[in-house]
């Protein structure tokens, strides 16, 4: 699925691939041929964007208007984060798009509709809502370098991979069109403009962490999410 480097859309996307005067993508194949595949080490955004295999405890408080900040989807008999709305007490947290919960204060969520979900959590106490959560379990994160131009090697278009350049690191490293950028470096990018997204990549430093989901079930996580709700998302970064 490698992207030929002479195409056109790839020469028109000068933000990721540029092409230097005598018409060649700068940073190709006798550049990024020698480019190896980066090793996981201690790098923050990887600490960051890391997904855990194990559950953990989080105790919730509501705010002064008897909310959390969050808002639940019912996929595949489990339930899923949705939203987590910034300077909420579910981003104080750290909870995260895409979290799974598994309990909500003693009772088993399997099985359970969106809107019982929900439910739930308007009758849970204020002071103590206590979530047994799984990390997003339908993501997974894919490190990569940037090449001497400052790139990892693919194309986005609303926050959806649509190409990868051939000998790339985003090539060597396995990231696949089809998925959505769901974070980069930990940092939640979803309903970020283009030009946002690409401001969070030109600063994230030479190692690059993307944290991404298949695009079916992307959509289903933010169906019926309307654009000014995905606006209020936490897009802070997250401590680690």
């Amino acid at each position: 699925m490698g992207l030929d480097l002479n195409s056109e859309k790839l020469q028109e996307d000068m933000s990721l691939v540029p092409v230097t005067d005598s018409g060649q993508v700068a940073g190709g194949q006798s550049t990024l041929g020698n480019m190896l595949a980066p090793v996981t080490g201690n790098n923050m955004g990887l600490h960051r964007a890391e997904i855990k295999a194990g559950v953990r405890e989080v105790t919730l408080c509501k705010d002064q208007d008897r909310k959390v900040g969050l808002r639940l989807r019912s996929i595949d008999r489990g339930i899923f984060v949705q939203l987590v709305q910034a300077n909420s007490p579910a981003s104080l947290v750290g909870l995260r798009f895409g979290d799974q919960i598994l309990q909500l204060d003693g009772k088993l969520c399997t099985g359970w509709s969106t809107d019982k979900a929900h439910k739930a959590l308007k009758q849970a106490p204020e002071d103590k809502i206590l979530l047994i959560v799984r990390d997003r379990p339908f993501q997974r994160t894919i490190t990569m370098h940037k090449n001497s131009s400052g790139h990892v090697g693919f194309i986005q278009k609303r926050g959806k991979i649509t190409s990868i350049v051939k000998d790339s690191s985003a090539a060597r490293n396995g990231l696949l069109t089809g998925h959505n950028i769901c974070e980069i470096n930990g940092q939640n990018v979803i309903g970020l403009k283009d030009s946002q997204i690409m401001d969070v990549l030109d600063t994230a430093g030479t190692t690059v962490t993307l944290t991404v989901m298949p695009k079916s079930v992307y959509e289903h996580m933010v169906k019926r999410m309307s654009s000014g709700l995905v606006s209020r998302m936490d897009h802070s970064t997250p401590e680690v």
